[in-house]
């Protein structure tokens, strides 16, 4: 027999808790401070499909001035691209390396940075809620990497963008990897590059899953512009500092969209290598 006092409610139950039995109120922990409804979004609200880069082509070799174009306008533009491969853990690099190439800036630089740095996986599960317009699975944010690559696992959607100032939910081609431009890819192109703000909603009667891998810069790498990039006419728009100070500095902070990113910049303070 139900119990008559809803469960969960005011404890502190985890997420894998939550998932074992039907969820009738949300607990208090989960729901949003600011009890506002989730804003949004395109106007029509429906979803949009993010760009596609044919990386089959780039990996072959065949990488023409016009595709090179396209992942730079898109990188720009989006700061965020789907692609479909099996090769994730050697692909990154050569997404690396034709950054590198579509910003025209030394291709050492970008290796001195990313070859041999930081990786990790997140998996995530984000179960059915009952009222999702209070909760939210993921806050607004940019991610601390140099690039990531997503995989929505059971095609449930959630996964939101923030272009032009509106948040708009984005669909995925099937078994296609999902690839965001992280803060230090926006921090080497000083600004050039977009990384993108991103959350995620939660559904009232489907679960979501996702998998989740972060490729950061080598720890004993230092994060800013990249060298070749700057002249007189291009400055420093970001500060330098090392990877350790950088990701000590992002994750003592709460998510809050592209903040950590905006107290980067040289207009906030002086340079502050460690």
């Amino acid at each position: 027999m139900a119990s008559s006092k809803p469960k969960g409610l005011g404890s502190s139950l985890t997420i894998q808790e939550l998932a074992k039995e039907p969820m009738l109120v949300i607990p208090e922990r989960y729901v949003r401070l600011d009890n506002k409804p989730c804003s949004i979004l395109s106007e029509d609200g429906t979803s949009q499909t993010i760009p596609t880069v044919d990386m089959q082509l780039l990996l072959m070799g065949e990488a023409t001035d016009f595709q090179l174009d396209k992942l730079h306008s898109i990188c720009k533009e989006w700061g965020i691209f789907q692609k479909k491969s099996l090769l994730v853990k050697r692909e990154y690099k050569t997404v690396f390396g034709l950054m590198a190439k579509a910003l025209k800036i030394d291709k050492g630089e970008m290796e001195e940075m990313f070859d041999d740095g930081m990786q990790s996986v997140r998996m995530s599960y984000y179960p059915p809620c009952p009222q999702p317009e209070k909760v939210m699975g993921l806050r607004p944010h940019s991610d601390a990497t140099g690039i990531t690559i997503l995989l929505q696992v059971n095609g449930v959607e959630g996964f939101q963008i923030k272009k032009d100032g509106i948040w708009i939910p984005v669909s995925f081609l099937p078994d296609a990897f999902v690839v965001n431009v992280g803060d230090t890819l926006e921090i080497l192109s000083n600004g050039l590059y977009n990384s993108i703000e991103h959350r995620v909603t939660v559904n009232s009667v489907k679960e979501r899953m996702s998998i989740a891998m972060f490729f950061n810069p080598k720890f004993e790498a230092e994060i800013g512009p990249a060298a070749s990039f700057l002249n007189p006419q291009n400055p420093p728009l970001f500060k330098r500092i090392s990877t350790e100070k950088y990701y000590k500095k992002y994750f003592s902070r709460r998510l809050n969209g592209k903040l950590f990113l905006e107290q980067m910049k040289t207009e906030n303070g002086e340079d502050d290598t460690a």
